[in-house]
């Protein structure tokens, strides 16, 4: 059970404020604003809410995916090339939970928080959810049932995460024929961008091939430097409020929504749907833009 308490992130958590002191030096010296220290502080907060409430899920997920590996379909060891098998099941799984978590607006709900800071430094990257970890482990449940072990699963989530860390920084230009198939900081910015030509693009965790294959990748362009933050920015730094605004913006709509339809397709629609209008939904936006 010591491994659920997810000594992989703990390894890592040196290599984390080396980075951050290391971005922080290079803006130094190029003069760029890439920190303010109570967004910093914010996001810190929300990755430390994390930890504590990643551990207790990540604890459930350990004896659900147990119960479900009873069943598997094929029994997998721990060779190199089931490490690879499973490199790939877990970043396919990702994208679509990732996407769906832009694609839905009460899954946006939970995920928001990720993109609410107005900001983009590897502080953000540790801006994770609180709510988004009550469930997001239910969609690797079929890597069990297919016969990835369950701690190599979980040992997946972590290796994927410090990856994504590195992706979060403004110091990385793009990366030559890397860009082609991996995600990379450029990619990533652009997934970051409030830009009514960024949002809800480029979801991949380790690959941008995903998105490449599924219609949502979008290349960073100079001509448009990324805006980042939200379209209707929060304006706080408190981790509370950061955690539950959308949450508290969702419950208004379906309170004030006229049916129970309504109310409902609220919560399942895309966020910026409305039942009377005006439609601000990113694929909308993005086709009234492409027709000017």
């Amino acid at each position: 059970m010591e491994m659920l308490l997810d000594p992989v992130i703990m390894y890592a958590i040196p290599f984390f404020l080396l980075m951050m002191a290391i971005e922080l030096y290079i803006g130094y010296k190029e003069h760029l604003s890439l920190y303010e220290a109570k967004d910093s502080a914010a996001c810190i907060a929300m990755g430390l809410g994390s930890v504590v409430i990643g551990a207790g899920m990540k604890m459930l997920a350990f004896i659900a995916y147990s119960a479900v590996y009873q069943y598997r379909l094929f029994t997998f060891g721990w060779e190199w090339w089931v490490w690879l098998l499973i490199v790939f099941a877990d970043d396919f799984t990702f994208y679509w939970h990732h996407r769906l978590s832009h694609e839905v607006r009460i899954l946006w709900a939970a995920h928001v928080n990720h993109h609410s800071s107005e900001r983009y430094n590897f502080a953000v990257a540790l801006r994770q959810s609180w709510a988004e970890l009550l469930y997001k482990y239910f969609w690797w449940l079929w890597l069990p049932l297919v016969g990835f072990h369950p701690l190599m699963i979980l040992t997946m989530h972590s290796i994927s995460l410090i990856y994504q860390f590195t992706l979060h920084t403004q110091i990385v230009n793009k990366l030559g024929f890397l860009e082609w198939f991996m995600n990379t900081p450029s990619h990533h910015r652009v997934h970051h961008g409030a830009n009514v030509e960024y949002l809800d693009r480029n979801h991949a965790g380790i690959f941008i091939l995903w998105d490449k294959l599924f219609g949502t990748f979008y290349p960073e362009r100079k001509e448009v430097p990324v805006i980042y933050g939200i379209t209707s920015n929060i304006h706080t730094f408190n981790p509370i409020k950061i955690a539950t605004h959308e949450f508290a913006s969702l419950w208004h709509d379906m309170k004030n929504a006229p049916t129970w339809k309504d109310s409902l397709l609220y919560a399942l629609k895309p966020p910026g749907w409305s039942h009377n209008g005006p439609d601000r939904t990113a694929r909308h936006l993005q086709s009234l833009l492409q027709n000017k």
